[in-house]
């Protein structure tokens, strides 16, 4: 899967040290997808990744270019919840 990732997804993907292949998985695919409660353009996809403990990943990419990648953070209030 080709992504292209913003500015700021890049950004807080280094900050985080969250690889670009945890990403594309989660993208391609989540276990959960939800309506982004703000912005109708965005969709978020959630996965859980035994590299990180387990912990919910979750994925904020546009609706309308859902290989655009707009931000992505360990979720932790979803832990456990998936």
């Amino acid at each position: 899967m080709n992504l292209h990732y913003t500015s700021h997804a890049m950004k807080r993907l280094a900050k985080r040290r969250l690889k670009p292949e945890w990403i594309e998985r989660i993208v391609a695919n989540p276990q959960l997808v939800e309506p982004d409660p703000e912005d109708a353009g965005l969709e978020h996809r959630l996965g859980v990744l035994p590299e990180l403990d387990n912990r919910v990943l979750r994925v904020i990419v546009s609706r309308s270019e859902p290989t655009r990648v707009i931000t992505a953070f360990p979720d932790h209030s979803m832990k456990g919840k998936l």
